[in-house]
């Protein structure tokens, strides 16, 4: 094992023996502290996979904090950790990747009892930081970009800070490191229960047209047996047959409310696709949420505003708890709204919109070429680069150059009366819209990256104090455009999870219009279900 222990720690790790000392330390008897790191590799292999250079490290300074004493000696502390590692298939973890000495005991009489105390520490470490990080790292599966003024922490120092506090009660260790977020509770509670529940079985519909209520199809009756076995359905006494009965549209209505989908009680291709998942597979869907929540326990605790993608919807949350909900819209698949953390910091009242380059190369300049009183009907202007008036008929559009079309401030402005901006590389921000009917659409990727807000109106009360909403208010009925930075800036968060539980433990789904679940669902190891 290691003769001296390299340490990665930051300055901030100068403050942990304060911690340290706050718990039993082990006695030392007169004697030097064994050094329990020495010669690690060449004595106890084989080894974990998980035990890279960075888990060595941490290792390292866990034993480093303890002079390199052992950690464990009690019985009952190892069965209070077995039991710990044991819950964590509650988390969506699998047990199995923490492994365990069967007894200090065994571990005793093995030829090298500190091997089973060193492999013990590093799954006691590798659960909580797992807890506390998340088992997969988010930037190598959904990167999300941080201001540089957004707080941070440093996960494998609050997992090593916990598990030094809390050696001799790892409950107390492993409830510190889990989520305290209620998404995260919630969800967990919901998960807990349905795993321990029997796995269903759907057969799958086939697709088809348009099914249409009291129309007849044949795959009705399939429709009704996937229904009831979702519990969206009770068992019939009447047999409507191959007709799409009332009963069954309102449990189809249901289904696609709890799904994310335009509850219009219409069974089409969106339907189809998430009435056939299997159960093993919205299984899954709450785990790899699961691991969301932890990478977001921090974020989601720093946000004021806080939008989920998938579901297209903002929340505005304070202490955790939600105060207000509202719809959105947001980017299509091939135009994403990226995912960030920033501080909403700047409100442009009455703006004008300057065409983004992505829009003005792939919409407006084929629609243009086919017809130039375009400009005039969307009531677009255009600018050389230094924002010069130009000809539209002297331009070539076939190769117009460096160009500017911009749409004047009004009641057809695509950003309506007011964008809230904040500091991100994307050029998005969020704003008000004149297309107000979409917001009844389910699900709603429609926007090119930005963030469209139903009541924008609402949103600028709870993030304004009275006397600033009162000011803003006032510019804006001037319509005059114009600048306004926010006294206070409001913390923004923006996510994407597709699965919830609501304060009554039922769960929500939303479409993955992403598709980012397959990915994340694919890394994460199988967790030990019950079927």
């Amino acid at each position: 094992m290691f003769n001296k222990c390299t340490s990665y720690l930051s300055a901030a790790l100068l403050t942990l023996p304060l911690v340290v000392n706050a718990v039993e330390q082990p006695a030392s008897a007169g004697s030097e502290p064994r050094p329990m790191l020495e010669g690690l590799l060449d004595t106890c292999g084989p080894l974990p996979t998980s035990l890279d250079e960075n888990a060595r490290r941490l290792l390292a300074d866990f034993y480093a904090q303890r002079e390199h004493s052992p950690a464990w000696r009690d019985e009952a502390q190892l069965q209070q950790l077995r039991a710990q590692i044991e819950q964590l298939a509650d988390d969506g973890l699998h047990p199995g990747e923490y492994p365990l000495a069967n007894s200090l005991m065994d571990a005793a009489q093995a030829e090298h009892p500190d091997c089973a105390d060193l492999l013990t520490s590093h799954s006691y470490l590798q659960a909580l930081l797992h807890l506390r990080r998340g088992r997969l790292l988010q930037q190598r599966f959904e990167p999300l970009w941080r201001a540089t003024d957004w707080p941070t922490s440093d996960p494998q120092l609050a997992a090593l800070s916990l598990a030094l506090l809390h050696l001799h009660n790892p409950a107390q260790a492993f409830a510190s490191a889990r989520p305290g977020t209620p998404q995260y509770q919630r969800l967990r509670s919901a998960y807990a229960e349905q795993r321990q529940q029997p796995l269903g079985h759907w057969a799958t519909l086939p697709a088809g047209p348009l099914l249409k209520p009291e129309r007849s199809d044949a795959r009705v009756p399939a429709l009704r047996a996937r229904l009831i076995a979702g519990g969206y359905l009770g068992a019939l006494t009447d047999d409507p047959g191959t007709r799409f009965d009332a009963t069954t549209v309102a449990a189809l209505q249901a289904f696609q409310a709890a799904h994310g989908l335009q509850d219009d009680g219409i069974l089409g291709a969106a339907s189809l696709a998430e009435l056939n998942l299997s159960a093993q597979s919205r299984r899954d869907q709450l785990r790899a949420n699961l691991e969301r929540l932890r990478w977001l326990a921090d974020d989601m605790n720093s946000a004021e505003v806080l939008i989920n993608v998938a579901s297209a919807e903002l929340q505005v949350i304070r202490q955790g708890q939600p105060l207000w909900r509202s719809r959105i819209q947001v980017g299509r698949a091939e135009r994403q709204t990226p995912l960030l953390a920033s501080r909403i910091a700047r409100l442009t009242l009455n703006p004008t919109w300057t065409v983004p380059p992505t829009i003005l190369r792939e919409d407006k300049l084929p629609a243009i070429r086919e017809d130039l009183a375009y400009l005039e009907r969307q009531e677009l202007s255009v600018l050389d680069r230094h924002g010069n008036a130009l000809d539209p008929h002297l331009v070539d559009w076939d190769n117009p150059g460096v160009i500017l079309l911009r749409q004047a401030a009004g009641r057809r402005n695509p950003l309506g009366r007011v964008a809230l901006r904040f500091a991100n590389p994307f050029s998005v921000y969020l704003h008000d819209t004149p297309s107000q009917h979409l917001f009844a659409k389910a699900p709603r990727p429609f926007s090119s990256g930005c963030v469209r807000v139903e009541a924008v109106d609402t949103l600028l009360a709870w993030l304004l104090p009275a006397e600033e909403l009162t000011t803003v208010q006032t510019r804006i009925a001037s319509g005059k455009t114009q600048e306004y930075r926010l006294q206070q800036p409001a913390p923004l968060l923006v996510a994407y999870w597709t699965a919830e539980a609501l304060d009554n433990g039922t769960l929500r789904y939303a479409p993955d219009i992403y598709g980012f679940d397959a990915r994340l669902i694919a890394a994460l190891p199988s967790a030990l279900e019950v079927n």
